[in-house]
């Protein structure tokens, strides 16, 4: 199931909107930045429900 997600781009400060698999559960993946093209660090977080409750990002440095 693919749930529309905002994430913010820890480098040039923009948001963007995409989409992320929440049937898969819980997950880290990497997913580049639609304005700057740089690679973000992507946390979701999926309840018991399969309900998407977190989303997190970072850079590859933190």
């Amino acid at each position: 199931m693919l749930d529309a997600i905002t994430l913010h781009c820890p480098y040039c400060g923009e948001s963007f909107e995409t989409s992320a698999d929440t049937s898969a559960g819980s997950q880290a993946y990497v997913e580049d930045c639609a304005i700057c093209c740089r690679p973000i660090e992507v946390r979701i977080r999926v309840d018991d429900a399969g309900e998407l409750t977190d989303v997190h990002t970072s850079t590859d440095r933190e």
